[in-house]
């Protein structure tokens, strides 16, 4: 018998459920502000969360990134991850995937001032209800700062793209 590698075989994207991406900014250590995108499933797929989960560690695996480890996109160019910041949207692109989201005009004043955000795609799926369009900051801190969450993602430096004209 012989399989396919999976390297070679389609991405299953209904397996990560809904993916949502959520945006915002604060106070780094530098004393600036950094522009921060927080990606995570809802853990709805066919799998459920444990489904969703190995479903996002696939996608970032096939977009050379790992769990827990940090990738400074601005050294890498070959990135097969992109940011392009655009009419007030963050808009990444991975393998398999586009995502987009609606961005505040101080995340794109800290964007603009630093040249890239700071991106965290966790394989975590969001706890409970689905957020809706706006997240009330303290559910969005309790997750993106949980321990747990922050093992469980991959951290990249993503640097901004625009359009030029």
């Amino acid at each position: 018998m012989t399989s396919t590698p999976s390297a070679t075989r389609p991405f299953p994207l209904a397996n990560l459920g809904t993916l949502v991406m959520m945006p915002w900014s604060g106070e780094a250590s530098d004393g600036r502000a950094m522009p921060y995108l927080l990606a995570c499933s809802l853990g709805n797929g066919p799998g459920g969360p444990e489904g969703a989960t190995a479903a996002v560690e696939r996608l970032l695996g096939d977009s050379g990134l790992s769990v827990g480890g940090t990738t400074d996109g601005t050294q890498k160019p070959s990135l097969p991850v992109t940011l392009l910041v655009v009419a007030g949207q963050a808009v990444v692109t991975m393998p398999w995937l586009k995502t987009q989201c609606t961005v505040r005009p101080e995340w794109l004043e800290a964007v603009a001032e630093r040249g890239w955000a700071y991106f965290l795609f966790t394989t975590r799926p969001w706890p409970g209800d689905a957020p809706g369009t706006t997240v009330a900051p303290e559910a969005l801190n309790m997750f993106a700062g949980d321990e747990e969450t922050l093992k469980a993602a991959a951290h990249v430096i993503l640097p901004a793209r625009s359009l030029r004209t």
